[in-house]
């Protein structure tokens, strides 16, 4: 199967159990037309992964603006890709023959250059890039568990803070692995709160290069995986919950393709 029916297959099925849960995925009354329900998912999909305009991909597709963009945003605002995102994440650990919650998560930050239209802008003066900071929490496996996004001068120990209480939501209880810049007795007490312990590794460089200590490569491999993706290398969203949702599209891409190539005979 291809990439994209991967993708319209799992969020097809995440759609059809929130509307058995009840949680408004569609509009009361309206009995969804399911086969442009398909062409809009397919369309999300390749609009993350090719990084396209969403007026160009409904003059393109014939699907109009409003409704591609529409879906998209109240899918976004009701946790579809969050919530999508983490049951893969747990899923590829069963399959891996691992416990179902990690024993610990890998934390960092990337900086990410936006456009103006951005909802907002920071200066990393370390990066020197005018933008967006990514925080993200995966476990050893590079799976994405949670993310943040702050401007780009937001301090990393204050970035990766409301991701706590929503790991120790999830049932996280263990070690929080990060570098340096997640030092500070003031975030180990604030994540203790939540029964996380905070382990600092800094890196190191060879050859002028830089290399993560540990296992902390694994977030390293999460953010060059999540760089394919188009729509992710540059911010233009103008709201932070649906650029979001293009990080969690390609996280769900990622991992239901594994899945998938994982239960198909060799």
């Amino acid at each position: 199967m291809a990439d994209v029916e991967v993708f319209i297959f799992a969020v097809e099925a995440e759609l059809e159990a929130m509307d058995r849960e009840r949680v408004g995925v569609h509009r009361r009354g309206c009995k969804p037309d399911l086969a442009l329900r398909r062409r809009v998912i397919g369309l999300i999909w390749m609009l993350t992964f090719g990084g396209m305009q969403w007026r160009i991909a409904g003059l393109l597709s014939g699907i109009p603006f409003t409704t591609l963009h529409t879906s998209f945003a109240r899918w976004s605002r009701l946790g579809l890709w969050r919530r999508l995102g983490q049951r893969l994440a747990l899923d590829w650990r069963l399959a891996c023959g691992d416990e179902v919650l990690p024993s610990a998560v890998v934390v960092d930050s990337r900086s990410l250059r936006s456009a103006p239209s951005a909802w907002a802008r920071g200066f990393d003066g370390g990066k020197l890039v005018k933008g967006i900071k990514l925080f993200v929490a995966s476990d050893k496996h590079g799976s994405l568990l949670d993310l943040e996004l702050h401007p780009a001068n937001t301090d990393d120990r204050a970035g990766i803070l409301p991701t706590l209480p929503r790991l120790a939501a999830l049932g996280f209880e263990g070690d929080l692995l990060g570098d340096s810049g997640f030092k500070g007795a003031p975030f180990a007490a604030a994540a203790l709160e939540h029964d996380i312990h905070v382990a600092v590794s800094p890196g190191g460089t060879r050859e002028g290069r830089f290399l993560p200590s540990g296992i902390r490569w694994v977030v390293e491999r999460l953010f060059a995986w999540l760089s394919r993706y188009r729509r992710l290398n540059i911010v233009y969203d103008r709201a932070p919950d649906l650029f979001a949702a293009h990080i969690w599209i390609a996280m769900i891409s990622i991992l239901s393709r594994r899945l998938v190539a994982q239960t198909q005979p060799q």
